[in-house]
C-alpha cells in the first residue's frame, strides 16, 4: 500500500538550525529561515515585483521542508498593495512534517498567524497533491507529498518561478541533478526564473543543458554567492493540446445544472474572478440526483493505491476542506464494513483513514457490528441541498431557474444556450455542463458512454438503532437525528419509474438489518424518495474538454478540445464527495491554472477515454 508518506525525522537539539538526522543536513542557515527565504528565494526571482499587474503567479518548490518559503512568500504578498490577484504555491516534499513538529518548528515563528493558518490546514500524510486554500482562495498551496521526480512527470501546470530548495546536494544528490531539472523546465513558463543558495557546478551545468541562462549574484550569510536563472530556451517547448486552458482569459461563465456539480463548479470560479450565472430548469436548486436528504461522503482504500483510491482520496480530502471553509454542519466521521483489512504501512494516513478491529469500531457505532472497519475521521454524512445552497452562496453566482435549455450553439468567442424557439437565453465565452441524467441530449456522442440509474432511499422513523457515526457497507444508514434512519440505496439501470416501491424499501431494510445485526429488518411505516444518478462504465466522473472537429488523437493528452467548454458530470452516487474537486478541476482546465489533480488521473476522468479506447481497439 502507498497512500502513506513517510514522515520527516526532524533534530530540534539546536533550536536555531533544525536538522534532519536522515540527510546529516539543517534545514535553514543558523543566521535565520524567513531572512534566507527573503534573500534567496524572493530576492533572487525578482519578487514581490514580477508579480505585480498579474492575475495569477505560479512558484514551483522542490522542498517544503519547514514551510519558510511558503510563509515568506505569502507574507510578501500580502504586504505588497500591487500584489497579483492569486498566488498559487507549488511545493513537493519526499518526508513532510509530522503536525506536531511542524508546530514545534514555528513555535517562536514571527509570522505566528500565517505559520497558525497551515497548522491548521496541514494535511494528512497521504501521497498526491494536497490542495489548501487562504486568503478566501487568493493563496493556494498546492503540496505535493511524495517523490519529487515521481511528482513532476504527473505535475500540469507552468511556474513562474522555481524555487530549488531541499539538503545540499552532496547530501541528496536526486533533487539537483539532470534529471530532476529537465523535468522543472518542462513545466517553465516563458521568462520562469530560478534561485537557490546552493552554487554547485553540476546543478548550475544541469541548469544549462535544460534551457536556462545561468548567473550568480550575492549570497545569503557566509555563502558568498548563490544560484540565479531565467528560462531561455533555443526552441520554445511544445505544450500537449490536450492541456491548454480551454478558456483562459474569460471573466464570465455559464454553468448549466443546479445541483452539486453546477454549485462547486460556480464556487471553484469565482475564486478565479470569474462571475457565474447558473441556469436550471427545475423549479430550485439541488432538486434532482443532488435532492437527497442526507448523503455520504468518504474515500476509499485499495492494495494497489489504483486510480480510483487516489481519485476518491483527493476528492474526499477536498471535500473535507471545502465543508471546514464553508462552516457546513454535518455528522463527522465515517465508518466502512470491511471483511478483511490489508493494514500495510500507514505511517501519517491516520487523519485520512483508520483501521479498526470490530470491537473498536463496534464502540463508536454504538452497536456490535460483528466485523472489521476504516474509519475515515475526515468523512460523514450532510443533506446534499444545504452543501448546494452554502456552495452558491459563497459563489455569489446569479441563478436562473425555471429555465429550460433545448441546445447549445458555438459563437465568435463564446456559447449561447438556446430554448425551444431558439431565442438566446444566455451567453458566455466560458459554458460548464454540469447537469445530470436530464443533461444527456446536450452530451452528444458522449452520452452513450453513460447509464442513467434509478435509485431509492428508504426512511425508518423510529429506528431499532440510530448509527453514532454514519456507517456504510453493503448499504448504508445515517441517523436523522430525530430517533429515525435514512438508509439504502437501490440501483437499478435504466429504469424510469418515479414511485416508490415496497420491494426496493424491502432491499433497503435488509441491508440495514445486515448493518444493525437485527434478527429481522424493522416493519415500521416508510416514506423515501427516488432519485436519478448518471454513471460511466468505470464508476468514475467526465471532467474536462470536448474534442475539437477532426480525428482523435492517440492520445488524450494530444487532443485539442473545443474551446471555451467544459463537462462536469456523471458522478454517480458519489455527487458530495467529488464536487469540491470537481469544481476545482474545471477552473483550473477552463484557466489555466495548476491542475489538483496528477495528469494519469486527469485521464482517468477524461470524458474522451471511451472514445480513445473504442479507436485503439482492433476490427474484429
Amino acid at each position: 500500500m502507498t497512500l502513506a508518506i513517510p514522515p520527516a525525522e526532524v533534530d530540534f537539539s539546536d533550536p536555531g538550525a533544525p536538522a534532519s538526522p536522515i540527510y546529516g543536513d539543517v534545514y535553514h542557515a543558523r543566521a535565520g529561515a524567513l531572512a534566507q527565504s527573503r534573500h534567496v528565494f524572493l530576492g533572487g526571482s525578482g519578487l514581490p515585483g514580477r508579480w505585480h499587474g498579474r492575475d495569477r503567479f505560479v512558484v514551483l518548490e522542490t522542498g517544503f521542508g519547514l514551510g519558510n518559503n511558503f510563509l515568506a512568500t505569502w507574507d510578501a504578498w500580502r504586504q505588497d498593495p500591487a500584489r497579483c490577484r492569486r498566488l498559487v504555491f507549488v511545493s513537493l516534499e519526499k518526508h513532510p512534517l509530522r503536525r506536531e513538529d511542524l508546530a514545534r518548528a514555528h513555535a517562536a515563528q514571527p509570522l505566528s498567524e500565517l505559520a497558525a493558518q497551515l497548522l491548521e490546514r496541514w494535511p494528512p500524510l497521504t501521497s498526491g497533491l494536497h490542495s489548501l486554500a487562504f486568503e478566501g482562495g487568493r493563496v493556494e498551496l498546492l503540496l505535493g507529498l511524495g517523490d519529487a521526480r515521481e511528482l513532476l512527470r504527473e505535475l500540469v501546470l507552468q511556474a513562474d518561478a522555481f524555487y530549488l530548495d531541499g539538503f545540499a546536494p552532496s547530501r541528496n544528490p536526486e533533487l539537483w541533478d539532470d534529471y530532476l531539472l529537465k523535468g522543472l523546465a518542462r513545466h517553465a513558463a516563458p521568462g520562469a526564473t530560478a534561485a537557490t543558495w546552493s552554487i554547485s557546478r553540476p546543478m548550475r551545468r544541469a541548469l544549462t543543458a535544460a534551457g536556462f541562462e545561468v548567473g550568480l549574484a550575492p549570497g545569503f550569510a557566509d555563502k558568498p554567492e548563490m544560484t540565479v536563472a531565467q528560462f531561455a530556451p533555443r526552441h520554445t517547448p511544445q505544450r500537449p493540446a490536450g492541456r491548454e486552458p480551454l478558456a483562459p482569459q474569460a471573466r464570465e461563465a455559464v454553468i448549466l445544472g443546479a445541483g452539486l456539480a453546477g454549485a462547486a463548479c460556480a464556487w471553484a470560479l469565482a475564486r478565479e474572478g470569474v462571475a457565474c450565472t447558473v441556469v436550471d430548469a427545475l423549479a430550485a436548486p439541488a432538486q434532482a440526483s443532488s435532492g437527497n436528504p442526507a448523503g455520504l461522503f468518504h474515500g476509499t482504500v485499495n492494495p494497489d493505491d489504483g486510480p480510483h483510491a487516489r481519485f476518491n482520496r483527493a476528492a474526499a480530502l477536498a471535500t473535507q476542506r471545502a465543508v471546514a471553509e464553508l462552516g457546513l454542519a454535518h455528522q463527522p466521521g465515517l465508518l466502512r464494513l470491511e471483511t478483511r483489512l490489508a493494514h500495510g504501512d500507514m505511517h501519517g494516513a491516520a487523519g485520512y483513514v483508520q483501521p479498526l478491529t470490530a470491537a473498536d469500531a463496534s464502540a463508536l457505532a454504538g452497536r456490535a457490528l460483528g466485523q472489521p472497519c476504516w474509519f475515515y475521521p475526515g468523512g460523514g454524512a450532510l443533506p446534499p441541498p444545504a452543501y448546494v445552497q452554502a456552495l452558491l452562496a459563497a459563489s455569489g453566482a446569479t441563478v436562473r431557474l425555471g429555465t429550460a435549455v433545448a441546445r447549445l450553439r458555438e459563437d465568435d468567442g463564446g456559447w449561447s444556450l438556446l430554448d425551444a424557439a431558439g431565442g438566446v437565453i444566455a451567453h458566455a465565452p466560458l459554458l460548464v455542463l454540469a447537469g445530470g441524467h436530464a443533461q444527456r441530449p446536450l452530451l452528444g456522442e458522449l452520452a452513450a458512454d453513460l447509464v442513467t440509474q434509478r435509485g431509492q432511499l428508504s426512511h425508518v422513523p423510529q429506528a431499532p438503532w440510530c448509527p453514532a457515526v454514519p456507517i456504510a457497507g453493503d448499504g448504508y444508514a445515517i441517523a436523522d437525528g430525530l430517533g429515525g434512519v435514512w438508509c439504502g440505496a437501490t440501483a437499478q439501470d435504466d429504469d424510469a419509474d418515479p414511485d416508490l416501491r415496497d420491494a426496493d424499501h424491502a432491499e433497503n431494510l435488509a441491508r440495514y438489518a445486515r448493518l444493525a445485526g437485527l434478527a429481522a429488518p424493522p416493519t415500521a411505516p416508510l416514506a423515501g424518495r427516488v432519485g436519478w444518478r448518471l454513471t460511466t462504465p468505470d464508476r468514475l466522473p467526465l471532467i474536462g474538454g470536448l474534442a475539437a472537429h477532426g480525428p482523435l488523437a492517440e492520445q488524450l493528452r494530444l487532443q485539442p478540445r473545443r474551446p471555451g467548454l467544459v463537462v462536469c458530470t456523471a458522478f454517480g452516487s458519489r455527487g458530495i464527495g467529488w464536487a469540491a474537486l470537481a469544481g476545482q478541476l474545471v477552473a483550473a482546465m477552463a484557466l489555466g491554472g495548476p491542475r489538483p489533480l496528477a495528469a494519469d488521473l486527469l485521464d482517468a476522468v477524461d470524458p474522451l477515454r471511451f472514445a480513445l479506447r473504442r479507436q485503439r481497439r482492433p476490427p474484429r
